[in-house]
């Protein structure tokens, strides 16, 4: 096809292969009958299954999406969140661009043995149970390198160097389709692109990776969707974290031949027991380093979030999936895999073209290599004979001008071999020169092929990184949470003190946890493993061997599983080391969740010397064993056992060679409570050395490598050598190969105690005690429950007195006082507001302050409610007509004949133009003084043409054609690009079937806007134009521009209607300004300390203004008078974008719309009483708050969406058929909401307009 047709946003695959992805991709699924293809086939949506079904073809998308349907235009998805219109496979959904030579996106399908090797290890780490032997026999990859985000780049702006670079893999056999997402170490340089439609304004959306379904009757609500990341915070820890224990790969159960509900993330139970195998392609990162621990993202509304149970400490970057065939070249720019070619030289480049006219659409996009044999005329060549594993394929990239040209996809059947896809980190090769800082001041830098790794010098151990001196005392220091069950009581506790003592000449090490609760504390004395980390970290080394620290340092994470016989209890315990503090002090956190049994205060425990197997890889340490205590009360002993499972996952040099197996010898172990001082004790002295004898693989009964064949509900005692027996656990009955379940409560073998209900449950039974009752310390029994107390109910609180303030109950703790409206103070000390100082009134009316209020009365001669004064009406004399008429209607007794003459008069008082003796049919025309006008008195059945007497009136324009009067009632106007549309609102809720075009506003991108309430005028911002205008909503009303100079980019605006001013932002200039509503007394209120003024909101009634600065370094809420003075910052902590802002008068809340924290959150004009209203918004722009509801326009959503203040759940939304960006949001009240007033407001408009996010 000629250039011209060639796309930009779908690059299709070269050859149609089948998938067997399940329906939350693709539709519904069946199985196929055609041979040669795989059991699970897409199906057309109908009842009947076709006779062939037709395998898939993915294609690949330049904006980091893979889908098995045609692309529809960009604007239709690239800014949309989950869940799509059609089906998506998102590594990173953003508005990517390959123009300007800025990166290349490769494709193909793949089945040589290494890569289907190594994405089967990749797979069988995330899912160690049910793929732990699956081998794809095919996989199709698409990579996009260093590709940027798409600008409108003007004649002297530069395009950005920050490009991404991610992998997405496809691997499946006949039966499941698993998909593989690769982040190299510092492959994401952005996190986010401009959306369409954002005009000259700056502003940034965050990036989607994920997975929809993208059907359903209505896709934007319905559909299925499974979200990895979508905001900054998320998207910045997928290189850093993982679901298979290597940083930045990330593993997903897309497809399978059996039902499959919903996309299931890799990593479920258990950590990896053993490294990735890695194959020879494999591109191993030259720095380890320690990744952070990244929060997941909260569910989304409909989907499925998915979650991080392993902190990213694995070996190296991802191994990013691509081998190099032997003899394919290597094209310019890309880093060669130096493991294929060892013996090459490491710097030469070479550069390969199948044919030198390759052409490229767009602005230079990624170019699509083609066969020399390529006809103009269209004809495809025929297809190579060559191994599918040996096609590589460039697709298609760079921007069209055109913003409305529909995207073609087409398929490449045969191009010649070229460029692969790569094997890379992200950086260049890393050397000591430039990273040797990164290394202990007491370990040196070696230089390797592939990177550079640390050494401890002589006198010191660690790995490299951390390195202490052999021989002295260390120090550990630590936090512990927890939440156990023990027995049947559950305990709580979090950060309670951990302190360690280690003495590294002799391998002793002293571990101390203080304020574990009772019964807790006894309960953790048998769990020696969480001492015993310490125990291995500082071993005595013995010749030839390597302690614990000298191979992970101080950045690791443990995992450890602990189970408990014969009740079979299970505990948990993550511990994790952050690196050495001050001192050489090793910091960490542990964290125990489980269930353990309960232990007697009476009963002490004793754990004989021990010996234990530890295997080594490149990032973990494993070992498993069973451990005997022993329980002593008195002269009565009882010998028990648990089972531990442990790893130590850490980032390690992977040129450091670690011995595949080492023992630890504890020759002893001690733990004791003292329950004086409420500190739980373990200490241990251990050496560590080669495994030897008969250690390494020792006889196991079958109770304690469950090889035994008891039933699930029956425990296994261990007998003599290999010998046991089966008895049924406590709750069961039988004889251990056949066990039920007991009903203590029916057979009254339970012991719920008075006011209590029983509950069987599978081999156990609970007790819950009745309404009103709570339990008691033993667990057993219920007491009455206690109501707590409340100050604010019972009158011992501390605040002023009802009428002037109102306490506010916190559980636990001392009530908040806070004064009512129309009182100042800090609630306990409340004086009376002086509202009318500020002269809230209309100057012809007379303001009266009242305790805690004030009321506004017209002044005589003049009606209204004070805050709209009008003069009074005089009242004119009669006119002749009006006073003949009651005289003769006097004359007639107030009853005339219906043939008698009464004149009759119009509202003015004059006489009407046609008169007649009352309905007998005899009439005349009058003049202006009622007298008859000759000749034209009429007989019945005809009446006489007479003409006004008075002039008529004037008539009143029409309206513009393009302007719809509102509708009397409440109701919403939005702005959506150049027209403002009209939304009905029925008390809050949102009258979506009314919705209608109010105004068109052409060439113009409106922004902020703001209501006078006394002229009932509308004032916005205009972007596009770089004005500020006006008009009134009367029919026939004409814009008005007020100020068309000196801006560049004016966006938030707020109307003071006492002070007869408008305020409003330019993130352009950088500035605030002020003038006269007819754009008068112009003046700048601040040009200094703002970066991205955003939203701007006035208290007219106590002079207060109010802005957001979108600083993505430093972002804030500022406030200051109306005159500019005393400016101070109000919130600058926990805040992201802050971009809407609004100011209630009635209940007197500054609230904010945060696209960063995706909150939206209130707090008083002076910055106290902060609180979160919601904390799952989409993407805010501009919010108002109207009686019990927040109003906000999204981004996300292209819509308008209704919260309500009390219960932050989100009510309602509207999501206009046009889909394209909505702006501002600003209340229009029938009266100006000056003070209080006695009566609710009956009526509202809410205009919306653009309160944009501006990034820099």
């Amino acid at each position: 096809p000629p250039p011209a047709l060639r796309h930009r946003t779908c690059l299709s695959s070269i050859h149609p292969f089948p998938l067997p992805i399940f329906p939350l991709l693709l539709g519904v699924s069946g199985r196929g009958g055609t041979r040669g293809l795989s059991p699970l086939q897409l199906l057309p949506r109908t009842s009947a299954p076709p006779e062939h079904p037709a395998p898939l073809y993915p294609q690949v998308g330049t904006n980091g999406v893979i889908s098995t349907q045609d692309f529809p235009r960009e604007t239709q998805y690239v800014d949309d969140d989950f869940p799509t219109d059609f089906p998506v496979i998102a590594p990173f959904l953003a508005d990517l661009d390959t123009s300007g030579d800025r990166g290349n996106i490769y494709y193909r399908q793949d089945d040589s043995p290494d890569v289907l090797d190594q994405a089967a290890g990749y797979i069988q780490a995330g899912f160690p149970r049910t793929a732990g032997s699956f081998v794809p026999t095919d996989a199709f990859i698409a990579t996009w390198e260093n590709v940027g985000a798409y600008q409108e780049l003007s004649q002297d702006a530069e395009p950005s160097e920050k490009l991404n670079t991610f992998q997405a893999v496809l691997a499946y056999d006949d039966e499941d389709t698993y998909a593989i997402f690769l982040y190299p170490d510092g492959g994401l340089q952005f996190l986010g692109t401009r959306p369409k439609e954002s005009y000259n304004v700056q502003l940034e959306l965050p990036a989607r990776v994920g997975f929809s379904r993208g059907d359903g009757d209505d896709p934007k609500r319905d559909g299925l969707f499974h979200s990895l990341a979508s905001s900054e915070e998320a998207l910045r820890h997928l290189e850093r974290e993982s679901n298979v224990g290597v940083p930045g790969v990330w593993v997903f159960h897309v497809g399978s031949a059996a039902p499959l509900e919903h996309v299931e993330p890799g990593g479920g139970r258990g950590t990896v027991q053993s490294p990735v195998h890695h194959g020879p392609g494999d591109y191993a990162h030259a720095l380890y380093g320690h990744a952070d621990h990244a929060s997941t993202e909260l569910p989304a509304q409909r989907g499925t979030e998915a979650t991080s149970p392993h902190p990213g400490h694995g070996p190296h970057a991802p191994a990013l999936l691509g081998i190099v065939p032997r003899g394919l070249p290597v094209s310019s720019g890309q880093e060669r895999s130096r493991r294929l070619h060892p013996d090459e030289d490491s710097g030469a480049r070479q550069s390969y073209s199948a044919n030198p006219s390759s052409y490229s659409s767009g602005h230079h996009g990624v170019g699509v290599e083609e066969d020399v044999h390529f006809n103009p005329d269209g004809e495809w060549p025929q297809p190579l004979n060559q191994p599918i594993s040996q096609r590589w394929f460039w697709g298609q990239g760079g921007k069209v001008p055109n913003p409305h040209e529909r995207w073609l996809c087409h398929h490449v059947p045969n191009p010649l071999p070229l460029a692969p896809v790569f094997t890379y980190s992200a950086a260049s090769k890393e050397t000591c020169a430039q990273h040797h800082g990164r290394c202990s001041p007491h370990a040196f830098c070696t230089d390797y092929a592939t990177g550079v790794c640390c050494h401890c010098r002589a006198t010191y151990y660690g790995n490299g990184r951390q390195c202490l001196p052999e021989g002295a005392v260390h120090r550990l220091n630590g936090k512990v949470s927890g939440s156990l069950t023990v027995g049947r009581a559950s305990v709580r506790f979090q950060d309670v003190d951990l302190h360690a003592y280690i003495v590294g000449s002799d391998g002793r090490t002293y571990t101390a946890i203080s304020g574990v609760p009772q019964p807790a504390a006894r309960a953790l004395l048998p769990l020696l493993p969480v001492g015993g980390l310490f125990a291995w970290l500082f071993a005595l080394e013995e010749p030839g061997a390597e302690n614990g620290f000298s191979i992970t340092g101080a950045e690791f994470t443990q995992s450890l599983e602990v189970t408990f016989y014969p009740g079979e209890e299970t505990v948990h315990v993550t511990q994790t080391a952050e690196g050495l503090g001050p001192d050489n002090y090793l910091n960490l956190k542990t964290h125990i969740q489980g269930q353990v049994p309960f232990l007697p205060e009476n009963v002490t425990v004793h754990i004989a010397p021990y010996k234990e197997l530890y295997q080594y890889s490149s990032s973990a340490v494993t070992s498993s064993a069973h451990r005997e205590y022993i329980l002593a009360a008195g002269t009565a002993n009882q010998t028990l056992l648990y089972r531990l499972r442990q790893n130590v996952t850490f980032a390690g040099c992977p040129h450091a060679r670690l011995p595949a197996r080492q023992q630890l010898s504890v020759t002893r172990a001690f733990a004791l409570y003292d329950s004086q001082e409420h500190v739980l004790r373990y200490a241990l002295a251990a050496r560590i050395g080669s495994a030897r004898g008969d250690a390494e693989n020792p006889l196991v009964n079958p109770c304690h490598d469950n090889t035994h064949v008891c039933e699930a509900t029956a425990r296994c005692q261990p007998g003599v050598g290999m010998e046991y027996t089966c008895e049924c656990a406590a709750g069961y009955r039988g004889d251990g190969r056949g066990c039920r379940d007991v009903d203590e409560c029916s057979e009254g073998l339970s012991q719920c105690g008075p006011f209590t209900v029983c509950l069987n449950m599978p081999g156990s039974y609970r007790c819950e005690c009745r309404g009103g009752y709570q339990p008691a310390e033993d667990g057993q029994a219920c007491v009455p429950l206690a109501p707590p107390s409340n100050p604010c109910e019972d009158g011992s609180h501390p605040c002023a007195p009802a009428d002037r303030a109102r306490c506010l109950p916190r559980a636990g703790g001392r009530p908040t006082c806070e004064c009512l409206p129309g009182y100042a103070g800090d609630g306990i000390d409340c004086s009376d507001v002086d509202e009318c100082t500020r002269n809230p009134c209309h100057p012809a009316a007379t303001c009266y302050n009242t305790p805690g209020s004030f009321s506004c009365r017209c002044q005589p001669g003049y009606e209204g409610d004070g805050f709209q004064c009008t003069r009074e009406p005089t009242e004119r004399p009669r006119t002749m007509c009006e006073r003949w008429r009651q005289s003769l209607l006097e004359h007639y007794g107030g009853s005339p004949r219906h043939d008698q003459y009464v004149p009759q008069c119009e509202a003015g008082g004059a006489f009407t133009p046609l008169q007649c003796h009352g309905d007998s049919g005899y009439c005349w025309c009058v003049d202006e003084n009622g007298r008859e006008i000759q000749g034209t008195r009429s007989e019945p059945g005809s009446t006489p043409p007479c003409l006004p007497s008075v002039a008529p009136p004037s008539v009143r324009p029409s309206p513009r054609p393009d302007v719809s009067p509102p509708a009397t009632g409440t109701f919403l106007l939005y702005a959506q690009g150049q027209q403002i549309g009209y939304l009905p609102l029925n008390g809050t809720r949102l009258q979506k079937e009314a919705a209608k075009t109010l105004l068109s506003l052409h060439g113009s991108i409106v922004v902020g806007i703001d209501y006078d309430c006394r002229e009932k005028m509308i004032y916005w911002t205009d972007v596009a134009g770089r004005t500020i205008s006006r008009a009134s909503l009367e029919p026939g009303a004409e814009p008005e521009t007020v100020i068309n100079s000196g801006l560049i980019s004016p966006e938030g605006l707020a109307v003071d209607h006492l002070r007869r001013a408008m305020f409003w932002t330019d993130s352009g200039l950088d500035k605030i300004e002020r003038a006269r509503l007819d754009g008068s007394e112009r003046r700048v209120l601040f040009d200094t300390e703002l970066v991205n003024p955003r939203a701007i909101a006035v208290d007219p009634v106590r002079g207060n203004l109010y802005w957001t600065d979108w600083n993505r370094e430093a972002p804030k809420i500022e406030t200051s008078t109306v005159n500019g003075a005393n400016r101070r910052v109000l919130v600058n902590k926990d805040i992201g974008l802050p971009n809407g802002l609004t100011f209630d008068p009635f209940s007197k809340l500054l609230c904010w719309a945060d696209a960063g924290t995706k909150h939206l959150e209130c707090t008083f004009p002076d910055g106290a009483g902060r609180r979160v209203i919601q904390n799952n918004l989409n993407y805010p722009f501009s919010i108002i708050s109207y009686a019990n509801h927040f109003y906000h326009t999204d981004w996300r959503r292209d819509g308008v969406i209704a919260i309500d203040k009390e219960t932050g759940s989100f009510t309602d939304e509207y999501l206009p058929e046009q889909r394209s960006h909505l702006y501002g949001i600003t209340a229009v009240y029938p009266y100006c909401p000056g003070g209080k007033n006695t009566t609710k407001p009956t009526s509202l408009l809410i205009v919306l307009t653009a309160v944009i996010c501006l990034t820099r």
